[in-house]
């Protein structure tokens, strides 16, 4: 049996990551503040991953075959889970995002587009502070990934994951769509939106638990074949009023968040195609804003 660490995973696609690899047969360990209850069947130690004194403490001797980190956002964290798990795996999977490519615009992004092996790191930048973190996001994640990458204490694997849609999403940005346009109300969007990548909730899930078994290293695209704008997203919901104004809508981009996921697809993961899944995803949202709007 393999034995794996799970790195937060306790809400939205984290915690499906979890239970898929505990009902595949995987001995699972999850590492948390336990703020939420890890599923059953697995094993949970709590711990704040920012203290690297306690996280050592609380794994005490433990080894993986392979760990996910589905909560690592600066290079300072990364420095730590660095020393903390050298000697622990073999394998390092860190979830990065498509915001590593923010400062980029253009034709689908492939993964040299941003070499964290080149990327500069800068630990003494205000990390602990949530409004500057909140701020350079994206740019937490490249530097991230850079520190890993930069050690051989272990296979580092950034899976750059696309806009996740589906299932609990605890950041209500599908919601804005579904209650503007229930409404009757317009979609602030921006005067040409761009497209972007998107990835299916279950389907993110299963690509974290296929890269951690996997043997290739390094970054990969995690995105589902196609892209959307936000004009085609409103289709996808119903009729719309568009205009323009200051507060525009979280899937409306300036610019090219659309990434090439060939690298993936030919290491032998298959991705299903936007199309596939879109309307079920937009049905649960609906579903939802209706329970939400519902007489108590």
């Amino acid at each position: 049996m393999s034995e794996m660490c799970v790195i937060g995973g306790s809400r939205y696609f984290g915690r499906r990551l979890i239970e898929n690899l505990r009902d595949a047969g995987t001995a699972v360990t999850v590492v948390n503040r336990g703020s939420a209850p890890a599923p059953e069947g697995v094993t949970h130690l709590r711990a704040d991953r920012d203290d690297e004194d306690a996280l050592r403490r609380v794994l005490g001797d433990r080894h993986f075959d392979a760990v996910i980190d589905q909560v690592c956002y600066t290079p300072v964290q990364a420095a730590v889970a660095l020393r903390v798990f050298a000697g622990r795996t073999t394998r390092y999977v860190m979830t990065s995002t498509v915001e590593v490519y923010a400062h980029l615009d253009g034709p689908p992004h492939a993964e040299d587009a941003v070499d964290p092996a080149a990327w500069p790191v800068a630990t003494d930048l205000p990390w602990d502070d949530p409004a500057f973190l909140d701020a350079n996001y994206g740019e937490g994640k490249r530097q991230a990934e850079a520190v890993f990458t930069r050690d051989a204490a272990f296979g580092f694997v950034g899976v750059r994951t696309a806009h996740v849609l589906g299932g609990a999403d605890f950041t209500g940005r599908l919601a804005h769509y579904v209650r503007r346009i229930r409404a009757g109300l317009p979609v602030i969007v921006h005067d040409d939106p761009r497209p972007a990548s998107f990835i299916h909730e279950p389907e993110i899930a299963r690509f974290l638990a296929w890269a951690a078994r996997a043997d290739f290293t390094g970054p990969v695209n995690a995105a589902s074949h196609g892209t959307l704008d936000v004009r085609h997203l409103c289709a996808a919901i119903g009729e719309t009023v568009y205009a323009v104004g200051a507060d525009t809508s979280p899937f409306s981009f300036d610019r090219g968040y659309a990434m090439d996921n060939g690298r993936a697809t030919a290491l032998g993961f298959r991705f299903s195609h936007i199309a596939d899944w879109l309307p079920s995803v937009v049905q649960e949202a609906l579903a939802g804003e209706e329970r939400t709007c519902a007489p108590a």
